[in-house]
């Protein structure tokens, strides 16, 4: 086993996600199968309690974990499937180590930093290192692991130690360090490329070789960091370095990204999506979404533009404020949304509340989100514990079945019989009450294996009306867009009818065009204030 370890200097956030996905990226497109570990030093047990604003999202996974946002960085790059145990805090060390204490696993030893805390990060990296993430159960050759914060802080350096200790024990031709700066260190953040005089100085200075200081400055997108990578004989070097027969020629998969990073380039069409939403201050908080949006935009051969509207400011032009915060906001963008026939795609919390406005406005049900009337429409789940916020949502991988051949988001499926997408909620529309809504042409499209929850939703004589309780976002990836995204996208500029036609294939040259799906001007954007086409 190979570990390259990502670390960051000067500041926070200067893009260590970026790089050890990028790496990884460019390993695997080697023939080498790639895991990657992110180590949080916060003592939370796990992301699920964060605030969007603290954080940015909550990412899950296919098991239920609830991760930092860079775990779904490593799934898309890497088209991997990763487990709760590839993110590491601090909290769960001290959990685990705190456990064997009490178990009696130390034999009455003085239980300390070092070396208990730091052997047992030792032996969770080689443990998990270990697991396959690629169907075939193949074990990883290569695991890349990022150490968020910066070196320097007092909360990572118990991490900082295990792997100044775990060099030793692996030795030499298994470790490697990447160290991202902005300057000077082995990788350089940097707005241009550096001359050769610069890294000259910086190989002098920072005791490594000229060929080990890598510049990473700006490019047009996340996407072409790997090119950057390459292009700089990265892969070369590791394989030097860390005694890995590798070929070095690129493969077809960073064939495929750099076709897409070039098209990305000569994009003219734009495409306007509004994201309504509550943590619209913090883009972070939408982390997957946005993804999710570029990689269908791209898909078609549009550049995208988000919108971020705070569904909160659009409750004051209401004559009456009713529920938590946005909520009210988010109904009404729904309904204009509905009676204009922009198309819109509602995840989670954004399907259940077009239920409720469909109750609400086409079925007459009075009352506000927090009346007994619409409360029926959505209401707990049996899972649901009230008194502990952590881990005690429905989460993770579940099945959807489609109940019927004739739905728009089962054909962006591929005609599938199921889906199997992450979950993320408490709350569910109550199924006692789906025959009112079909009456009216508001059909549930999809539900659980038991049929007991309603999954999908879809509203017949309309460009694009769908709703769906899981995240189809966080399985997105820049070369496989999320289904239910991509059909946002083509009813948007105006292409899903040709599209469907076609039978879901999808060239960058296709012409076709249906306007009457088309996408909101941003004079009516800017008009009306609430173009609620994406809505979470």
């Amino acid at each position: 086993m190979k570990y390259i370890l990502v670390t960051g200097g000067v500041i926070s956030g200067i893009g260590k996600g970026i790089i050890a996905s990028s790496v990884g990226t460019i390993l695997k497109s080697c023939g080498l199968h790639v895991t990657a570990i992110k180590i949080d030093p916060y003592i939370n047990i796990d992301a699920g309690t964060f605030s969007p604003y603290e954080h940015g999202e909550v990412f899950v996974l296919d098991d239920g974990g609830e991760v930092d946002l860079d775990l779904g960085n490593y799934e898309r790059f890497l088209d991997i499937r990763l487990t709760r145990d590839n993110n590491l805090t601090t909290g769960k060390i001290y959990q685990s180590v705190i456990n064997k204490e009490r178990r009696g696993d130390y034999l009455g030893k003085t239980v300390q930093v070092v070396p208990h805390i730091t052997d047992a990060i030792q032996e969770w990296v080689v443990k998990q290192a270990k697991v396959p993430v690629d169907d075939d159960d193949v074990e990883p050759q290569v695991c890349v692991i990022e150490l968020g914060g910066t070196v320097g802080d007092i909360e990572s350096m118990p991490f900082i130690e295990a792997f100044r200790q775990f060099q030793f024990k692996v030795k030499r031709e298994n470790f490697c360090n990447i160290h991202v700066s902005l300057i000077p260190q082995i990788m350089c953040r940097c707005s241009t490329a550096l001359e050769n005089s610069v890294k000259e100085k910086i190989s002098m200075f920072c005791h490594v070789e000229p060929e080990q200081v890598i510049c990473v400055h700006d490019v047009s997108s996340i996407y072409r960091v790997p090119l950057l990578l390459e292009n700089q004989g990265v892969v070369g070097y590791l394989s030097r370095r860390l005694n890995m027969p590798i070929e070095t020629k690129p493969r077809k998969m960073l064939t495929k990204w750099k076709e897409m990073s070039d098209r990305s380039d000569r994009l003219l069409e734009h495409c306007s999506i509004a994201l309504v939403g509550k943590y619209t201050k913090f883009s972070d908080s939408y982390a997957s979404v946005i993804k999710a949006l570029e990689h269908s935009a791209l898909a078609i051969s549009h550049k995208l533009e988000v919108k971020y509207i705070d569904s909160a400011y659009l409750e004051p032009m209401l004559r009456h404020r009713f529920g938590v915060r946005g909520t009210e906001g988010k109904i009404h963008a729904i309904n204009w949304a509905r009676n204009q026939k922009k198309p819109f795609l509602g995840v989670c919390l954004g399907m259940q509340l077009a239920v409720c406005e469909f109750a609400r406005n086409t079925l007459g049900w009075k009352g506000n989100i927090n009346s007994p009337t619409l409360y029926w429409a959505v209401i707990d789940m049996p899972e649901h514990n009230p008194g502990q916020m952590g881990g005690t949502m429905r989460l993770g991988k579940r099945r959807t079945i489609f109940k019927t051949n004739n739905s728009v988001l089962r054909k962006l499926y591929g005609d599938a019989e199921y889906v199997d997408e992450r979950h993320r909620h408490r709350f569910e529309v109550n199924p006692e009450l789906k025959s009112h809504f079909e009456e009216k042409g508001f059909r549930f499209v999809g539900q659980d294996v038991e049929g007991e929850r309603m999954e999908v939703i879809e509203l017949d004589d309309h460009p694009y009306f769908v709703g769906v309780q899981y995240h189809p976002e966080f399985t997105s990836r820049p070369i496989k867009p999320s289904p239910p995204y991509l059909g946002l996208l083509l009813a948007s500029a105006g292409k899903l009818q040709g599209y469907l036609q076609k039978g879901c294939r999808l060239s960058p040259r296709d012409t076709y065009s249906d306007r009457s799906g088309s996408s909101t001007p941003d004079s009516e954007i800017s008009e009306l204030k609430l173009p609620s086409i994406t809505n979470e």
